[in-house]
């Protein structure tokens, strides 16, 4: 098949009416059709925010990937757009992989990876080159006749000659400077830099961070910005042996906080911190907005983890609930940006509430906000249990003793099952959770986005109840939840 904008385009219009909605999100974003993953080039040009992504549109299927588009006004509310990207060169001919935007000259440039199968066995056997795409209004993009802008020749000795990949372009002190994820061929991941002074011309300039061994055989998507008075490097490691309750997923998220030396191409930090504790998040991409806050978005689902909306539906993936992220001391905060509480209706609350047992609230819902703060009291375990019905159940548990937060989706549905935990200590005995729920996503916001854990579940239409409950006496000081609509 020979790929291009306008049959993508096509497509979707003719099929997207095909589509099963029983699962279809209220207020993340999906793509009209198909197959979602990594968000890209997340950008606002011209008073809107644009967010591209990685999209098959034929199936609900990894494919050769083009770049899906859509904007927005306030970050909740998407509009799709014309398909920005397709693999229709030969620089990018099996596949338009991630890559980010920046704003030049009033114009807008997408920088990404082309992915070229050089051998029988696609899984190895290729090479990965950068290319740079430009477009005047932020919708119909044109590829640069020079094209790549950095080729596999630029690969500096002992980094992998075929992973090479995922683009991140910033400015820093006059010059353009780029990230790339890559590894050392050895098992081990590592961030590559470049500069430019026009974004057509790069070069090479270090490794600017590499696993010590225990994070991961390959980075990708890495992204470095500042917050505050700090620089963080934001990226995914693949294939990280679980330490202790962290890293439990094929491939993680991680933040380094320290100091970028752009002279010497340098990045000093001390530790490495999971984004999210849950299931499903990877790949995040950030922008700074007209209001200086830096916002990430991620994709919420997982690698070679199943997909129900695969078998049927005609879709599958999402992207997060964009975060704001906030600087803290020495740790980032992530917080829901505020613009979701615009789409809140129907408020229900309740406080100073005895609990000891399980109490089921008179109120229900599948797209809906919660805020709860708990008392621990003399309780051993409390929480909430969330998508209640035909013996289904998706809970949200915190043990006192331990000082453990869980998230068990073994009762979730058709979906992937499991259970993930992470340490969260009180404030002077109280647990205060904002948790998203929209029909197959679960959200969780913990002590003011100290932590986040995110998991896809598929129950039941009808499961819709909400509980809470408490071994032994806790409180339930206040809880509201408002439809999001």
């Amino acid at each position: 098949m020979r790929y291009t904008r306008a049959t993508a385009d096509t497509f979707i219009q003719t099929n997207k009416q095909n589509l099963l909605t029983d699962y279809r999100l209220n207020y993340h974003l999906m793509s009209e059709f198909g197959w979602m993953n990594d968000p890209n080039g997340f950008v606002q040009y011209k008073g809107q925010y644009h967010l591209f992504y990685q999209h098959y549109p034929y199936k609900s299927v990894w494919g050769p990937m083009h770049w899906g588009h859509a904007v927005s006004r306030d970050l909740i509310a998407w509009e799709h757009m014309p398909v920005a990207l397709a693999p229709d060169q030969a620089y990018d001919k099996d596949g338009c992989f991630s890559g980010s935007a920046i704003e030049k000259d009033g114009s807008l440039y997408l920088m990404y990876t082309g992915h070229i199968i050089t051998g029988p066995d696609k899984d190895n056997d290729y090479i990965q080159k950068q290319n740079i795409a430009v477009s005047k209004d932020g919708v119909m993009f044109e590829k640069l006749a020079d094209n790549p802008v950095i080729d596999n020749s630029q690969i500096p000795d002992g980094a992998s000659q075929k992973d090479f990949r995922d683009p991140k372009v910033f400015e820093r002190d006059g010059s353009y400077y780029v990230v790339l994820g890559s590894n050392d061929g050895k098992g081990n991941g590592q961030i590559l830099l470049y500069r430019s002074s026009d974004l057509l011309h790069w070069t090479f300039v270090s490794v600017l961070a590499q696993s010590d061994g225990t994070l991961g055989d390959n980075w990708e998507c890495p992204d470095l910005f500042v917050l505050g008075n700090r620089d963080v490097l934001l990226m995914s490691p693949q294939r990280v042996p679980a330490q202790g309750d962290n890293y439990k997923n094929l491939h993680s998220t991680t933040y380094m906080l320290g100091e970028f030396d752009a002279l010497n191409g340098k990045f000093r930090y001390d530790a490495c911190v999971p984004v999210d504790y849950g299931f499903d998040f990877y790949a995040p991409q950030t922008m700074q907005d007209d209001q200086g806050r830096r916002i990430m978005i991620g994709w919420m689902d997982m690698w070679e983890t199943d997909m129900p909306t695969q078998q049927g539906h005609g879709w599958a993936g999402a992207m997060t609930l964009p975060r704001e992220l906030v600087l803290q001391g020495d740790k980032v905060l992530f917080l829901p940006v505020k613009e979701v509480e615009g789409y809140r209706k129907n408020l229900y609350e309740m406080t100073d509430v005895a609990l000891d047992g399980e109490l089921l609230l008179d109120t229900e819902g599948d797209s809906y906000e919660l805020l709860v703060r708990f008392y621990a009291g003399s309780s051993t375990e409390f929480g909430l249990k969330l998508r209640t019905g035909n013996e289904e159940e998706t809970v949200l548990g915190y043990s006192v003793n331990d000082r453990l937060l869980t998230l068990n989706r073994d009762r979730s549905g058709i979906g992937p099952q499991g259970e993930r935990r992470t340490s969260v200590d009180l404030a002077d005995g109280k647990l205060t959770l904002r948790v998203f729920v929209d029909r197959c996503s679960v959200e969780v916001f913990i002590q003011g986005g100290e932590k986040v854990m995110t998991a896809r579940i598929y129950p039941s239409k009808d499961s819709r109840g909400i509980q809470v409950y408490s071994q032994g006496a806790s409180v339930i000081q206040s809880l509201q939840k408002w439809d999001i609509r």
